[in-house]
């Protein structure tokens, strides 16, 4: 992959990177989903395509989605109980213009082969929409019932890193 700098110090990645990530601007983006869940640790999901439909109306730069595999409760919230590709894929198809966040997908918990191939096809079918942040993972809960383990996690991570960019 070739990355090219343009004036503003910013590369020139995609889409989505150059319209949230804009030198001496300020973009704001949204969590998805758009709603507050007081009585479960899981959203509704009512309404939530309407409402990033009308976030890039009103010009916000990006919706995020979370990656959480489990419910675990001691963290206070399910998070985004969702795959994040398949839900950034239902969004892709119904919007146009506003950025696609993933913050943060959890490398050890999927194979590098399978995310590449997930992000590359969001990030096609949106027009170069998609942003990818990655992380490690901070849910020990979730490793065993994947049969992977916690600590060695970093390592993983790195390997990930390293084939995606491969």
């Amino acid at each position: 992959m070739s990355i090219e700098f343009t004036d503003n110090n910013f590369a020139k990645i995609n889409t989505g990177f150059g319209t949230v990530f804009n030198n001496g601007h300020m973009s704001i983006g949204l969590v998805v989903p758009i709603e507050s869940y007081p009585y479960g640790p899981v959203p509704t999901m009512q309404d939530h395509i309407e409402r990033v439909q009308l976030a890039e109306k009103l010009d916000f730069k990006a919706v995020w989605v979370r990656d959480v595999l489990f419910n675990v409760p001691s963290f206070g919230d399910a998070g985004q109980m969702y795959d994040p590709f398949v839900y950034l894929g239902v969004i892709a198809a119904l919007t146009k213009t506003i950025s696609l966040g993933v913050a943060s997908l959890v490398l050890p918990q999927r194979h590098a082969a399978q995310v590449a191939k997930a992000a590359a096809s969001i990030d096609v079918l949106s027009g170069g929409r998609l942003i990818l942040g990655v992380a490690s993972g901070d849910r020990p809960e979730e490793y065993p019932a994947i049969n992977r383990g916690f600590d060695d996690r970093g390592d993983r991570f790195r390997e990930s890193v390293n084939t995606l960019n491969a």
